[in-house]
């Protein structure tokens, strides 16, 4: 079979067309190279609105220190190697939170209720502790306050879900 090269045009218009009319979907996918990686795709999504701004003091350096100190005390709990926490991206401003157990993390339901255990130990932090406010806050707002955009909550298996924080 041989084309013509009014052939080859119509082939050459349909790729430009495809590429133009995909274009949009692929420049508003995050740039995330760590699905597939650590966690599958994420299978959904939201926004949380914090209540509190970024702490323009907090940086890349306090957002390790605070992953740092998270999973140390997770080491010192009785199942130390039941998370995986990571603070990825150039500015180290995006937290993955990976269960290391089967059944564990693998439904929006239990990664939320998995994040309001996490905002009870938060109101306990010396940072939420101190706030008058601190009954009204959660766990995302802690992330806020150290300058986190977004979490990815992951079994670590089939079930990954993302907060972008704003």
């Amino acid at each position: 079979m041989s084309i013509d090269g009014t052939g080859v045009r119509a082939i050459c218009y349909a790729a430009m067309l495809c590429a133009v009319l995909a274009a949009p979907a692929l420049a508003q996918a995050p740039d995330d190279r760590h699905a597939g990686y650590y966690y599958p795709e994420p299978v959904s999504s939201e926004v949380y609105h914090a209540r509190l701004p970024a702490d323009t003091q907090a940086g890349r350096r306090g957002r390790i220190a605070f992953v740092t100190a998270l999973t140390q005390q997770l080491l010192q709990s009785e199942d130390p190697y039941a998370l995986a926490l990571f603070a990825k991206g150039e500015e180290a401003d995006r937290l993955i939170l990976l269960s290391l157990r089967e059944g564990h993390l693998d439904t929006l339901y239990r990664m939320r209720g998995f994040l309001a255990v996490m905002t009870a130990w938060a109101r306990t932090t010396p940072v939420l502790q101190n706030s008058e406010i601190a009954e009204n806050l959660t766990f995302l707002d802690l992330l806020k306050l150290l300058g986190f955009t977004q979490i990815t909550v992951s079994d670590g298996n089939r079930f990954a879900h993302r907060i972008e924080i704003e």
